[in-house]
């Protein structure tokens, strides 16, 4: 432990939520799915131990807990009864997991034509999907069109006329719902807030383009339009921003009522509900989140004298979120000496940025934990890192780990389901990793880790 700052003396070095644990050994539940747990210090996951099941297919490994996913899937259904619950395609889709999300019951949001070719190959009813994205082309929108997608959520003018043409070209009727942004600003990062005026998505409701929008879509008889679209937003914590954007998007709901003679059977909340990364984080639970909206819808229709239409809501990483970690292996371990003769213990691991860009992305934080071993070293205040070529690869700012890791150990780290592997890349030509399902002490691997052949397949030499 020499040069090592001493236990509780982190005072200035680690982020003010950030607790020195009584046992660096112990899971915090809350950051984890609901199979992980400890025996003598291995983390298990699925009824398997980590060090198993990553010996198998190397590291680093994207593992999903099947029970977890499932289970937060249902809680979500079964909360927002009578709601169309709508699973983010882009937090991490898979043709197994698209699987997964038909079998319980949920609907499906894609943004792109790839996201929809998994959706279509997993047998989702294409009449239970949504279509973001705010620069759908002519080739998209008609792949779409032809394949029965229930809903095409439109985003601006252009595109508005690209699909009148593709539906009247296919002779159908495209269901269709108009995004719309209510001005409202969530409690999160600027690029993940979703719904002020100064963005690229969406229909201002103040600024009257909104409104505009909705006239032009009744203007072509081959769109159909079935409501309004809001989302405000992602990694959101409570119902409060819901009060103001619901007031505003139902008062455009009415006017469209009232001044064009269309009732809009539809209405969708977007959604995008928070996790828990780290312990400062503090999700709703989706039974709370869904009596509060739908408390906040009905008053506001009441107040208008209208009815309430069908709701939607699209809860975003909070179902798969949780249900997946990634497991690393540390390569190198260093001590960086800080300002008031403290130090900062560096974890390198053979991952980073490629398989997580959150943390350079949007400065998010994480945890992580010791997988392969117990360990009765007092803890030290640790950064854990990627081996990439930039200093900000960072895969964890700030968390204390066992004063003795070294090269060789496992660790894991919670809360990677959504965009870990969605948003992984070849930088530095890195093999984006596996992911492994497991259930029951069964692991399956649902998504192969790369190979050399596949990296260098698109390249013509």
């Amino acid at each position: 432990m020499s040069g090592r700052v001493p236990p509780g003396d982190f005072a200035g070095t680690s982020p003010h939520w950030l607790r020195e644990p009584t046992d660096v050994n112990a899971l915090v539940p809350a950051l984890w799915s609901s199979t992980a747990r400890k025996a003598d210090g291995v983390l298990h996951v699925g009824g398997l131990a980590v060090p198993d099941l990553v010996a198998d297919v190397n590291t680093p490994a994207y593992v999903l807990d099947e029970d977890d996913f499932r289970s937060r899937a249902r809680a979500f259904r079964d909360a927002f009864d009578g709601y169309d619950v709508y699973y983010a395609g882009k937090a991490f889709l898979c043709t197994e997991l698209a699987r997964w999300v038909a079998q319980e019951g949920l609907s499906l949001d894609v943004c792109s034509n790839g996201e929809l070719s998994v959706a279509l190959r997993a047998g989702v009813d294409p009449a239970r999907i949504g279509y973001h994205g705010n620069n759908k082309t002519a080739m998209e929108l008609r792949r779409a069109v032809a394949a029965g997608v229930g809903r095409i959520i439109v985003d601006s003018s252009d595109e508005i006329e690209r699909l009148a043409d593709v539906a009247g070209q296919l002779g159908v009727v495209q269901g269709v719902m108009v995004r719309v942004t209510a001005g409202v600003e969530a409690h999160t990062h600027e690029f993940i807030a979703t719904a002020h005026e100064d963005q690229k998505f969406g229909f201002s409701i103040s600024s009257g383009a909104a409104f505009e929008a909705v006239s032009r879509v009744l203007g072509h008889a081959g769109l159909d339009l079935r409501g309004l679209h809001s989302h405000i937003g992602s990694q959101i914590f409570d119902t409060s921003g819901w009060e103001v954007a619901g007031r505003r998007v139902l008062a455009l709901h009415a006017r469209v009522a009232t001044e064009l003679g269309h009732v809009s059977p539809e209405l969708d909340l977007g959604g995008g509900f928070g996790i828990a990364y780290t312990t400062q984080d503090d999700p709703a639970d989706p039974a709370v989140l869904a009596e509060q909206i739908t408390k906040i819808v009905t008053a506001e229709c009441a107040a208008l004298g209208i009815a309430v239409p069908h709701l939607s809501i699209e809860p975003g990483r909070a179902i798969v979120g949780p249900s997946m970690c990634t497991v690393y292996t540390v390569g190198t371990v260093k001590e960086v000496a800080l300002d008031g003769g403290a130090t900062r213990t560096y974890v390198s691991v053979d991952g980073g940025m490629s398989d997580n860009l959150r943390p350079a992305l949007y400065d998010a934080d994480y945890s992580c934990t010791l997988a392969s071993r117990t360990s009765s070293a007092a803890p030290v205040l640790a950064r854990v890192v990627g081996k990439h070529c930039e200093s900000g690869d960072i895969v964890v700012k700030d968390e204390f780990l066992p004063g003795d890791v070294a090269p060789g150990d496992l660790v894991a780290v919670p809360a990677t389901g959504a965009y870990g592997r969605s948003m992984a890349s070849n930088y530095n030509h890195a093999l984006r990793p596996p992911v492994v399902a497991v259930k029951d002490g069964v692991a399956r691997v649902v998504v192969r880790r790369e190979t050399e052949e596949d990296l260098l397949a698109t390249d013509l030499g």
